[in-house]
């Protein structure tokens, strides 16, 4: 199987079998933005539930979960803790040699590390490899 994108991900039907359990609006990921924790899914009643990475099965086409208790509550406690994928979107990404582009998507693998980023580099679309780059800090506001 080749890379996702999370991007791809979000909005996609969250599937028991053929039961439509909710759609992902956000994808959290771990504090160093390398790991995919789960998805922020809206359920049929309009809650918000956290579904874990490792409790899914994430295709192309729909997310398959093998049983509706996988779906948390706590989604606090997951966005607390974790990285709003959303939230990183147009942010300036950096290698070595200075920034690269603006995120657009990121690419995970099977396990759902991020293996590549995908930027906007003068209106093209480029991947790069996830690893050496990083998030260029955004300035602090006084409030």
């Amino acid at each position: 199987m080749g890379s996702l994108s999370i991007a791809g991900l979000i909005g996609i039907p969250v599937r028991l079998h053929d039961i439509l359990l909710g759609r992902p609006s956000d994808v959290v990921l771990d504090s160093t933005c390398s790991r995919v924790l789960g998805f922020v899914v809206q359920s049929g009643d309009d809650s918000p539930r956290f579904l874990p990475f490792a409790a899914s099965q994430p295709g192309a086409k729909e997310i398959a979960v093998a049983s509706a208790l996988m779906l948390l509550d706590d989604v606090a406690f997951y966005r607390k803790h974790g990285v709003s994928f959303v939230s990183l979107v147009k942010r300036e990404i950096a290698r070595e040699n200075g920034t690269c582009g603006t995120l657009i998507d990121m690419h995970v693998d099977h396990a759902g590390h991020v293996v590549e980023l995908e930027v906007e580099q003068e209106k093209l679309r480029v991947r790069l490899p996830a690893l050496a780059s990083t998030f260029v800090a955004t300035a602090a506001t006084a409030a």
